[in-house]
């Protein structure tokens, strides 16, 4: 880990861009890593991530009660 809050924050901006796919965005991160003296971590490829399907459906909101006087 690093003390450097700046390039702490980089990296995981950085780890969610991989997850995502974003490598214009990785590549943007990587270099601003570089200007603060960081080496980028080694390039991995993260597995894409795959939609979560429900097994049943969300359930409906409630309705308030009518309020009386």
């Amino acid at each position: 880990m690093t003390e450097d809050t700046m390039v702490a924050a980089l990296l995981r901006e950085r780890e969610g861009l991989v997850q995502r796919g974003l490598d214009d965005r990785v590549a943007q991160v990587d270099e601003q890593l570089r200007l603060r003296g960081h080496t980028p971590p080694a390039e991995e490829k993260a597995a894409p991530v795959e939609p979560v399907s429900r097994a049943t459906p969300p359930k409906a909101r409630r309705q308030r009660r009518p309020e009386t006087t």
